[in-house]
């Protein structure tokens, strides 16, 4: 009998199922922040950004939602036809929805004032029957 695509996948996890949606939920973070910062963004193109990098996120394995802030108030007028901004980390407010089998972590990323700092982190697992290793499987 054939493997399905993500049963030969998860043979390379030697880890729980509940650690691999936390690792999911960090790479789909990561991916917001490192394909997006540099983007050029204005008051006029902010809630496209936000749709793209949805969008972006959504079309990732295991990705139950997503939501993308940018933060208006970092956003300043353009002061003129040359003048245009660039997405930083401290304007993304990021959260993600992961959901593998019965587990799900919710990730998020945003600017922590008190350390000055885009941090991922996690901010929420729901419990799982299913923490126990995976067994190792032929690759």
């Amino acid at each position: 009998m054939d493997r399905s695509r993500e049963e030969k996948a998860a043979s390379y996890f030697q880890c729980t199922v509940r650690e691999r949606a936390v690792f999911e939920a960090g790479i789909k973070l990561a991916a917001a922040y490192h394909q997006f910062i540099g983007a050029p963004v204005s008051a006029s193109n902010v809630e496209s950004l936000e749709r793209a990098i949805e969008h972006g996120i959504m079309v990732q394995p295991f990705v139950e939602s997503v939501s993308v802030h940018i933060r208006r108030e970092s956003l300043r007028r353009k002061r003129n036809e040359y003048d245009y901004q660039s997405l930083t980390g401290d304007m993304l407010d990021v959260s993600v929805s992961i959901k593998i089998e019965d587990v799900r972590v919710k990730g998020r990323m945003r600017y922590i004032e008190e350390i000055k700092y885009p941090l991922m982190y996690v901010d929420g697992i729901e419990p799982s029957t299913l923490d126990k290793p995976q067994p190792l499987r032929e690759k």
